[in-house]
């Protein structure tokens, strides 16, 4: 049993829940202090692929980063570089697949935070940025850390936008959702039952994490 699936699903995931996590937590913290028409209006953008079928995603990144496309053509001419149908290419989908997850999230926890404690911080001549991550941060520490382990969960399981964008070559770009796809597609059920398996066991295991960190923090206050 080849487990390069594994590991390519893994790696994807963490890169991309990391890349998320940064960039969730600077949208949804600039966003959860906007007017209210300009954050209805970045909202509905920002969550828009939560809604959306993932294949419907792929395609959108394939007409921005496709080789005869605007940013892919870029790359091809400038530095030789495909920005599809790579390992690394599986990034750019997963990363706006799961995005809005981690920015609802943490857009959630900022807006529950109570700006009473911001205000007293500035009064004892306390920067926004020490605030921020003095106060804030630590405060609203249970849902932004609830987001980044949800999106690192759907990231590892997620197979449209992927198999458009990074497509499914053995030991180059399969994921264990191509490879399960691609495995019963050709009637090896017997494994693609194993590989559907193993991803059961590692969602069990961050749902797990996540309910065990929920009651950790209870227990705290």
């Amino acid at each position: 049993m080849d487990l390069y699936p594994l590991w390519n699903s893994l790696r994807i995931a963490g890169i991309s829940a990391v890349l998320v996590f940064f960039a969730g937590i600077a949208a949804a913290y600039r966003i959860s202090l906007a007017p209210r028409l300009v954050k209805g209006v970045l909202d509905v953008v920002l969550t828009l692929p939560l809604v959306l079928p993932p294949t419907v995603v792929g395609y959108l990144l394939l007409l921005l980063l496709g080789p005869r496309h605007p940013v892919g053509a870029f790359f091809v001419k400038a530095f030789s570089i495909r920005l599809t149908m790579q390992w690394w290419s599986a990034i750019f989908a997963v990363s706006v697949v799961v995005f809005p997850l981690m920015y609802r999230t943490a857009r959630a926890a900022f807006e529950s935070f109570d700006e009473d404690l911001a205000a007293a911080g500035r009064t004892l001549g306390r920067s926004d940025t020490w605030i921020f991550w003095r106060v804030r941060m630590p405060c609203c520490r249970q849902g932004i850390i609830a987001g980044a382990v949800l999106a690192f969960a759907r990231a590892i399981g997620e197979y449209g936008a992927t198999s458009m964008v990074a497509g499914y070559t053995p030991g180059r770009t399969a994921t264990v959702a191509t490879e399960v796809y691609q495995l019963w597609r050709i009637g090896e059920d017997s494994l693609a039952g194993r590989w559907v398996a193993i991803n059961i066991a590692i969602s069990a295991v961050v749902l797990l994490a996540v309910n065990l960190l929920e009651r950790r923090e209870r227990r705290r206050f």
